[in-house]
């Protein structure tokens, strides 16, 4: 089973914590390269170095600017591998799935799934108001958008879904012995980590919802699933997906897409609809593909562990 993967006797919890240090740590050395690159644009255009991030994510070209803050990802995926296998002495498999190796189909029925679901969302949007959109593209800068989009945003939401559904879920089972606790912390950290994009400034607290709401749905999913291929697809969609398709002045990242979207942001029904209608409508749809059952116990159960023999 997939949290029982990470449970052993020697697996302690504070090695989480210690665990978790070094791949923050990897992180701000893969952000190093970005700063070096404000610092030296702040020097020869001779302006005062930026304090805020929204002035930090408009000081290059939108395709530069989604390298190199793109970059700390990779590093911190290596992070996790390395906590993996020499802190945890455990095989970077164990924390993705319990099947004998990456179920492929999983992770691409999830991307398509949920990248047609949002083209079409986007599009009935796009009907509804056309005048909140302006045609974005420029076919140089887009065709660069999609092959760095596309190594680079999967590299970004894969580490997410290490870090959180893989290895935080396995360890908060370590610490709890039971999976709701798991679940809600993930879920709990996961949106918390997006309090500061500037789309909580624009709209402000209530969009939490949506955020803590994905990550209790990737937790469900990868928690029902024994794995995190569905997580991992679904991530990587909405947010390539997302880059490609329509960008905005208020959003995280500013991209060459094809359209931007114009309008000002305001957090109603498009904040809750997502989190009580669409994602159950999902979870249906996995559930029936993938024949899952006995949601109370793989969602709430206590975690049984073997005691070693003496």
């Amino acid at each position: 089973m997939f949290l029982e993967q990470g449970i052993k006797p020697e697996n302690k919890f504070w090695k989480y914590l210690i665990g978790s240090v070094i791949i923050i740590i990897a992180s701000f050395i893969g952000q190093i390269p970005f700063s070096v690159a404000v610092l030296y644009k702040s020097f020869i255009s001779k302006k005062a170095f930026p304090t805020d991030n929204a002035s930090v994510m408009k000081m290059f070209e939108p395709n530069m600017t989604l390298f190199l803050v793109m970059i700390s990802f990779a590093f911190a995926l290596a992070g996790v591998y390395f906590v993996v296998k020499y802190l945890h002495n455990q095989t970077f498999l164990s924390i993705t799935t319990s099947r004998k190796k990456i179920d492929w189909n999983r992770v691409f029925f999830s991307f398509l799934l949920w990248s047609a679901f949002s083209v079409v969302s986007f599009f009935v949007i796009y009907l509804r108001s056309p005048e909140n959109f302006v045609w974005n593209f420029k076919l140089v800068p887009f065709l660069i958008l999609t092959v760095l989009g596309s190594i680079l945003i999967p590299i970004q939401t894969s580490t997410e879904e290490y870090v959180f559904r893989g290895y935080l879920m396995q360890g908060f089972a370590n610490l709890a012995h039971n999976r709701w606790f798991p679940l809600m912390m993930t879920s709990l950290i996961f949106g918390s980590m997006h309090i500061f994009n500037p789309e909580v400034a624009k709209m402000g607290y209530i969009i939490m919802i949506y955020y803590i709401g994905t990550g209790f749905f990737l937790g469900v999913i990868a928690l029902m699933d024994e794995g995190i291929e569905l997580s991992l697809g679904f991530h990587a969609a909405n947010n390539l997906v997302g880059a490609l398709l329509v960008t905005s002045d208020w959003s995280v990242f500013q991209t060459h897409s094809v359209f931007k979207d114009m309008s000002e942001p305001s957090a109603g029904l498009d904040v809750i609809l997502p989190v009580v209608v669409i994602y159950p409508i999902l979870l249906f749809i996995f559930t029936k593909k993938y024949n899952w059952t006995n949601w109370k116990e793989k969602l709430t159960g206590k975690i049984n562990t073997v005691k070693p023999l003496n």
